[in-house]
């Protein structure tokens, strides 16, 4: 997948593809309500398909809550088509996972 840094204006059209996930900057986050072990098993989840497809978000676990955050480090921090595909992957392994959005 190309990794060229998107125009403001294809990150807009690519936000609305993926609800839920937020701008902020050159990275976009979203948010998950789930005990910890259950993050656990869902950050395993998602280390397995980034392992597969070559990219990889920042994630942070708490005890109620998993955080994502992704851009493309190897673009510059900025954000590409591989974090949008990335984001529509991590909604669905979370879906999978009976995670709740926590949409702001």
């Amino acid at each position: 997948m190309a990794k060229e840094p998107l125009t403001d204006e294809e990150i807009g059209v690519r936000l609305a593809v993926v609800p839920g996930w937020l701008r902020d900057g050159d990275e976009i986050t979203r948010s998950f309500g789930i005990r910890y072990h259950g993050g656990v098993a869902m950050i395993v989840h998602v280390a397995d398909v980034e392992r597969l497809i070559g990219h990889h978000a920042d994630i942070d676990l708490r005890w109620d809550r998993v955080r994502f955050g992704i851009t493309t480090h190897d673009a510059g921090h900025r954000l590409t088509e591989a974090d949008f595909d990335l984001a529509a992957r991590i909604d669905r392994i979370a879906a999978a996972h009976e995670a709740k959005p926590l949409d702001a």
